[in-house]
């Protein structure tokens, strides 16, 4: 008789392990260097053709993990993950718990601490294999060998005096400020009538507000801003001395926040990104006392 109830419990316990969902998961490096590449399999077994709800592609891991691959596979019993990313800080790096939902059941992964070094150190010597080689070079070699810098250098020398006479030239187009300044909050309207604060889409609205921004810097100011990277509008800015300091904080706040939303590093909130339009709805609106500041200078 016991051995009845026994077999019978272990049937149970059988049949229940056959039937419920098993996630496994596999990382293949604990240590890595800057920028290597790890991969992080998961992997579910027995799910019965039931639908698998986690993460979206690429989004799965933190921040500081970058994402190089994500590809997901499904069949009618089981589920697999694989996940390739690099990490590009120096430190020691948790993956968290995932939480991947199967037919409403919650399963979770182990978390993972991962140990990113730097492999290049300043004390290392490098031995050379072979003896050093003396050739002798033509100018032909010479420029193949340097053509890409000089050309870099006459681009760049090419692109300040472009500005150079932008600046200096630029200034006596004549246009209304006033127009500049009523077209910019029209199309700033217009922006604000797409809803991307709304709807989170904080990409498609840096994009937009940071075009209309140089659009009219460049218009109000005569500042080459629809050519120049953030970093040199900057400095353009403060040394020209045309937009006053309060201006210039907002547009360097907004500009530079802009970039690394591009780039992905910044997840702006909804409080941000209406703060920075009314910051840049501001500045347009107030450009008229730089103007007018800038003229009673030039009349002194």
């Amino acid at each position: 008789m016991k051995l009845k109830k026994i077999l019978l419990i272990l049937s149970f316990v059988i049949c229940g392990n056959a039937f419920s969902q098993i996630l496994s998961s596999n990382l293949e490096k604990k240590t890595l260097a800057l920028g290597e590449v790890n991969r992080l399999i998961i992997k579910i077994d027995n799910v019965h053709e039931m639908q698998v709800v986690a993460a979206p592609k690429n989004e799965l891991l933190p921040f500081h993990f970058e994402e190089i691959k994500d590809s997901i596979g499904q069949n009618q019993n089981s589920y697999e993950r694989k996940i390739e990313f690099s990490v590009y800080d120096e430190g020691k790096f948790t993956i968290p718990e995932l939480e991947f939902n199967v037919g409403g059941k919650i399963l979770k992964t182990i978390p993972y601490e991962i140990d990113v070094i730097n492999t290049a150190q300043k004390a290392d010597q490098i031995s050379d294999i072979m003896n050093n080689k003396e050739v002798k070079l033509e100018t032909k070699d010479y420029w193949e060998l340097y053509k890409f810098y000089i050309l870099t250098v006459l681009a760049v020398i090419a692109l300040i005096i472009a500005v150079i006479m932008f600046i200096k030239w630029g200034r006596k187009s004549k246009s209304s400020p006033v127009v500049a300044t009523n077209q910019t909050l029209k199309e700033l309207d217009s922006l604000k009538k797409k809803k991307y604060i709304e709807g989170g889409d904080f990409r498609s609205f840096y994009v937009e507000l940071i075009e209309i921004s140089r659009t009219f810097i460049t218009k109000q100011y005569h500042l080459p801003a629809d050519v120049l990277l953030t970093d040199d509008l900057i400095d353009v800015m403060k040394t020209n001395n045309t937009i006053s300091q309060e201006n210039e904080r907002i547009v360097e706040n907004v500009f530079l926040r802009g970039d690394l939303v591009k780039f992905a590093k910044t997840f702006p909130d909804q409080t941000t990104m209406e703060k920075d339009f009314a910051d840049i709805r501001d500045f347009v609106k107030r450009s008229s006392k730089d103007l007018e500041f800038e003229n009673l200078r030039k009349d002194a």
